[in-house]
């Protein structure tokens, strides 16, 4: 069994306080733009006259990426500063809307093909009710397409390692466009994010450990081989089943 440490809850990353920073950073820089974005979009695939919902949308860069491909794309999330800056990229017709994941989710079972979830699960404690909520949301036979932190940075890079098997949470001083702000998330292990997938009803498709794009090479010349040849964030694709193997 998983080991839940006794630390302290930590405060909610208050992404409403640095919305328009994050946004600009994210827009351009080497992680996002260039590694887990593209991934994202790869994984996802042929998206034509796809419903699909981007759950942690933020300012909505994956949502006009997939909206381009021709996806009918719906955007939430739980910060309403992020979800401005959506709307100014995504249009006043735009179907955003500020909902906390760890809620229940206001659409009707089945309302969607896909969902993507773009760096957004490790900051959820648990995550047995959100995924419960995204498979309800699914169709059969719909996908949930999830990135998230790589559980082995921290047990590869850290001195001392912190416990692999323990599901904690991390605290640290985020840097972007010259503004810091206090993040924290939840670190779990490999075999805790399956299982918790696989108790959810999903089944596991693809696990993907992606290469960035290589147009980064040029751009980003001192980091690119960096992450090229280091792990950093972990994506899956999950499946509803279709065959009545349903789950409650």
């Amino acid at each position: 069994m998983d080991r839940v440490t006794d630390i302290p809850a930590v405060c909610a990353n208050d992404y409403d306080s640095f919305a328009e920073a994050y946004s600009a950073d994210n827009e351009n820089n080497l992680l996002n733009a260039y590694y887990e974005r593209p991934a994202m979009i790869a994984l996802a695939g042929d998206v034509a006259g796809r419903r699909v919902l981007d759950a942690g949308c933020g300012s909505g860069p994956l949502s006009a990426a997939l909206r381009d491909r021709g996806a009918d794309v719906t955007g939430i999330d739980a910060s309403a500063g992020m979800l401005a800056l959506a709307r100014r990229r995504l249009g006043a017709d735009a179907a955003l809307h500020v909902v906390d994941l760890r809620d229940r989710l206001p659409f009707g079972d089945g309302a969607f093909d896909d969902v993507v979830a773009s760096l957004v699960l490790h900051y959820l404690e648990d995550w047995g009710p959100t995924l419960a909520e995204m498979r309800r949301v699914l169709r059969p036979g719909g996908r949930l397409i999830a990135s998230v932190d790589h559980p082995f940075v921290a047990y590869a890079i850290q001195d001392p390692r912190p416990d692999y098997f323990a599901i904690t949470p991390h605290t640290f001083d985020w840097t972007f466009g010259g503004q810091s702000a206090p993040m924290s998330f939840w670190r779990r292990p490999l075999h805790a994010m399956t299982d918790a997938f696989t108790a959810a009803g999903f089944r596991i498709t693809a696990i993907s450990e992606p290469q960035p794009d290589p147009a980064a090479r040029e751009l980003f010349p001192e980091d690119f081989r960096g992450l090229s040849t280091s792990m950093c964030f972990l994506f899956f694709v999950l499946e509803v089943p279709v065959n009545g193997a349903e789950f409650g």
